[in-house]
């Protein structure tokens, strides 16, 4: 029996993980891929405060070997579900089951994906998913937001600040994202916007160099430096359905102290439905809810 399972080992997970272990409570962290989340994919990370220049992968591991040390216990596996009987919760990973008192949920969303030729090959080397994460290492060079919603057309807006040219790049001829943000970006001299347009392809061996687009039933190569895609993303909650509340979108309905509707359930980082998704507020989020876990347990005990 443990005090606390922790379902996810990004940022978010690993933080709850840390402060857990220095209150002392059993923990166990359930990773299905890497520990370290999605921030391992960076090359550079320069946002995080007290690094002026880290690798994600070396974070992450920094992170892990912290919580190893302080007591965590963790296994490799994919949660398939999750129950609750009385006050224990009983997570199934494969054909094993771990029961604990409390259950913090930290498994993120990921980004949808363009699904095109050297994509998967190309992250970090060109391609992101995260312009305020990635933005300044493509400074004064030439670079396209794949999108229309709002993410896109802020990191249009943002990279136009840094960029010596941005595309933005849309499938339709109209644009889900603000009306006044689009004319924002609009009155931008170095935005260029190609509308009625897909990526087919990334071109590039070791780096980004040029994507392929198909626009208005023609083919047509944009050489760029870098390619950030903004389609949306997809909350990691599929066995939540029908356990806790989700928005329309997917994500887990949480207050501001990071409780769901079931007691004891608590759920962190990108998971969870909230406006700004960064590595800095992935681990706020994951010390939010080891605190509040902590306080649970107490109460019962």
């Amino acid at each position: 029996m443990y005090d606390i399972i922790i379902v996810g080992g990004g940022p978010a997970g690993l933080a709850a993980a840390i402060y857990s272990a220095r209150a002392l409570k059993k923990i166990l962290l359930i990773e299905k891929a890497t520990f370290g989340g999605q921030i391992t994919q960076a090359v550079h990370v320069e946002n995080y405060p007290g690094f002026e220049k880290i690798s994600g992968m070396e974070l992450g591991e920094r992170m892990y070997d912290q919580a190893k040390k302080l007591g965590m216990e963790s296994i490799y596996g994919e949660v398939k579900k999750i129950e609750k009987s009385s006050s224990i919760f009983t997570v199934f990973v494969g054909s094993k089951e771990y029961q604990s008192k409390a259950v913090i949920y930290a498994t993120g969303a990921s980004p949808r994906r363009l699904g095109v030729l050297n994509e998967e090959k190309l992250i970090g080397s060109g391609i992101s998913y995260c312009a305020t994460c990635d933005g300044a290492f493509f400074k004064g060079k030439t670079v396209c937001v794949v999108g229309g919603g709002n993410t896109a057309i802020d990191d249009a807006l943002y990279l136009s600040n840094l960029c010596q040219k941005v595309y933005l790049i849309h499938r339709r001829e109209g644009f889900r994202g603000e009306p006044v943000k689009v004319s924002l970006l609009k009155e931008k001299d170095n935005v260029e916007f190609v509308v009625n347009a897909t990526v087919k392809e990334v071109l590039g061996s070791d780096h980004v160099e040029a994507v392929l687009l198909h626009e208005n039933g023609q083919e047509r190569k944009l050489a760029v430096d870098g390619v950030f895609v903004a389609i949306g993303h997809e909350p990691n909650t599929k066995i939540l359905e029908d356990f806790v509340p989700l928005t329309p979108n997917g994500y887990v309905i949480t207050n501001l102290q990071l409780e769901t509707s079931v007691a004891g359930f608590y759920a962190a980082g990108d998971v969870r439905e909230k406006q700004v998704r960064q590595l800095t507020t992935a681990t706020n989020d994951g010390t939010i809810a080891a605190i509040m876990a902590c306080e649970y347990l107490d109460t019962l005990d």
